[in-house]
């Protein structure tokens, strides 16, 4: 009789689904998660894919600079997490991570809730440093989220009912962001607008192209961007920047500073009793595996990681998608005993905004600018978006949207 309930037992454990928890709904969180529920999991049954984001809505951070120009709309670049995976399988479930407990193999969070977990993905990125000089918390303003760009609209907004004969704008760090978010904000204000980009290095996109570079070089110069660089900022105040060059520190009068340097990863990843670096990014295989914690899978910003061929891999988008594959390939893997295979990062190019219709692509030997650059990037990014089902609908938008003005300016006319 013992034997049979064992028997019974024994049955029962090996039908209870195993339960993936992925913790970030980003570029790593999401896509590995749509992965997952993609793969055939033959005589295994399936587990249970829970994805966790203390937000509502994907965001698609290449693209959210199109919001300040009016070249795109908020559902395009960042649907709801519902509407992505409905018909997927996935769970979505909005709440703030307080505590993972490794050794429980579990996730609590804010609201309460406790998930047990059998296989975990950390893909929680990272965050922007507003720490680093005086005056930032208070006075300037990020761009990673939708709130961020809210927040900025309604600073542009409250710039412009003013009438002022010149809206004065610093952008500080001439990485992508501060260059792409230099060219649309250029482009919106138009003859309104003194745009400043700061950059502590000696040149621009530092890790970019030459060919790129130079286009941006170019963009900036035709729209009227300063360029200081080898320039520190030393603080920030209500109406002013203070600027350190050469030893010498100069007050500039300012409208409005945004801030797009410095990242730092969240209190909560780096109190975990795993193996970090001393950025406190968590140390993994290149099977994406974190360190005596085979069961944990780390990706994106907060991971440490080389790839087979000992890349080491830099935080973009790019990374975090080709990741999520591989993550979502070995958790199957590991899941159904077969072997796991190690990260191989493939550098695909790279696409920048310049403007508004200009943009710049480098790519296996191809080099596009211009009106035709903005083009190809947009279909990049079209193939990037989540779910074939919202290609659809972003891409029929695309193509009608240029129609619609153009019968709108006719019927003006």
């Amino acid at each position: 009789m013992n034997q049979i309930l064992t028997e019974i037992s024994t049955q029962v454990h090996i039908q209870t689904p195993k339960t993936i928890c992925i913790l970030g709904g980003g570029f790593g969180g999401l896509y590995t998660a749509l992965r997952l529920s993609q793969l055939d999991w033959g005589n295994t049954e399936k587990p249970e894919i829970v994805l966790i984001d203390q937000g509502d809505r994907f965001i698609f951070s290449p693209l959210l600079y199109e919001l300040l120009t009016n070249e795109l709309q908020t559902w395009e670049i960042a649907p709801s997490y519902q509407e992505i995976l409905e018909n997927t399988g996935v769970h979505f479930h909005q709440a703030k991570v307080s505590e993972v407990d490794t050794d429980n193999q579990q996730v609590k969070l804010c609201d309460g809730k406790t998930l047990q977990y059998d296989r975990l993905v950390l893909a929680l990125g990272s965050e922007t440093n507003l720490d680093l000089v005086p005056g930032v918390v208070s006075y300037a303003y990020p761009f990673r989220t939708l709130a961020d760009v809210h927040r900025l609209e309604e600073r542009l907004r409250v710039l412009t009912a003013t009438d002022p004969e010149k809206i004065r704008v610093a952008i500080v760090g001439a990485g992508y962001s501060g260059v792409e978010l230099a060219c649309k904000l250029a482009d919106r204000l138009g003859e309104k607008g003194r745009l400043r980009l700061i950059e502590t290095g000696d040149q621009i996109l530092r890790t970019s192209s030459e060919f790129n570079r130079q286009q941006a070089k170019k963009a900036l110069e035709q729209k009227s961007v300063f360029i200081d660089l080898e320039t520190k900022v030393v603080s920030i105040g209500e109406n002013t920047i203070s600027l350190e060059y050469k030893n010498q520190i100069d007050e500039i009068p300012v409208d409005l500073v945004i801030w797009t340097v410095g990242t730092r990863i969240s209190s909560l990843v780096q109190n975990l009793p795993l193996a970090h670096n001393q950025r406190g990014q968590i140390t993994c295989t290149p099977t994406l595996q974190v360190i005596e914690h085979p069961e944990i899978f780390a990706l994106g910003d907060l991971a440490d990681c080389k790839d087979i061929e000992e890349q080491q891999l830099p935080g973009t988008a790019q990374v975090a998608f080709q990741q999520a594959d591989y993550a979502a390939w070995n958790i199957w893997a590991s899941l159904t005993d077969r072997p796991l295979l190690p990260f191989r990062y493939q550098a695909l190019g790279e696409v920048m905004a310049l403007g508004v219709d200009n943009a710049t692509l480098t790519a296996l030997g191809i080099t596009l600018d211009g009106y035709l650059g903005y083009l190809v990037r947009r279909l990049v990014y079209l193939y990037r978006l989540p779910t074939l089902e919202h290609q659809l609908k972003v891409g029929f938008s695309w193509l009608l949207t240029p129609i619609i003005k153009t019968l709108s300016q006719g019927s003006r006319e």
